[in-house]
């Protein structure tokens, strides 16, 4: 890492923190939506009419903007026949894509303590090796790097230089949806 990538990061490290200082403590989560606060919903129950699909469909979606001052905005949706993999729930039929299980080692990998810090981590800014076999509680630098290579095997991280990681863009969105899903 040259001395300019280093004072960048450490620019950025410094501003993160003086933010995280300033800012009010959180506030208690917010009631459930009234009656017409579904706009989200309210738009995918429209659009889900639109292509004919009466078994109704999920969508999340989120925008985002990380300590480190980068910005993710992100929407996904699917069909429940997609999901469940069903063309119409009638006959118990499977015709679709509802096998699960090629879900199994993406949710594996988030189901460690050690691996959902390190990418908190990542998304925080602490993106070498370095500074992530520095944090208390991770174990050995073996460990680390263990854990690292089933977060990127699994699609949660993806080396952008030697020994530097970070979240595919694609990802941050869905990721923090699965923490908020995992606190829900």
């Amino acid at each position: 890492m040259t001395l300019e990538e280093r004072v960048a990061d450490l620019e950025r490290r410094l501003a993160a923190l003086e933010r995280h200082r300033t800012e009010e403590p959180a506030s208690p989560p917010e009631p459930p939506p009234a009656e017409g606060d579904f706009w989200a919903l309210d738009g995918l129950k429209a659009r889900l009419a639109g292509f004919g699909a009466e078994r109704g469909g999920v969508l999340y979606t989120g925008s985002v903007r990380l300590p480190t001052n980068e910005r993710y905005d992100w929407q996904y949706g699917l069909p429940t026949e997609a999901l469940l993999g069903r063309a119409d729930g009638e006959d118990g039929e499977d015709r679709g894509d509802g096998d699960w299980s090629d879900a199994s080692d993406s949710l594996a990998a988030l189901g460690h303590p050690v691996r959902l810090r390190l990418l908190r981590e990542i998304l925080g800014g602490r993106r070498t090796v370095a500074e992530l076999t520095a944090l208390d509680g991770l174990g050995t630098t073996g460990q680390a790097y263990h854990h690292l290579r089933q977060l990127a095997a699994a699609g949660w991280l993806h080396s952008t230089a030697r020994g530097r990681y970070e979240v595919p863009a694609g990802r941050v969105v869905p990721l923090l949806v699965a923490v908020a899903i995992a606190r829900a």
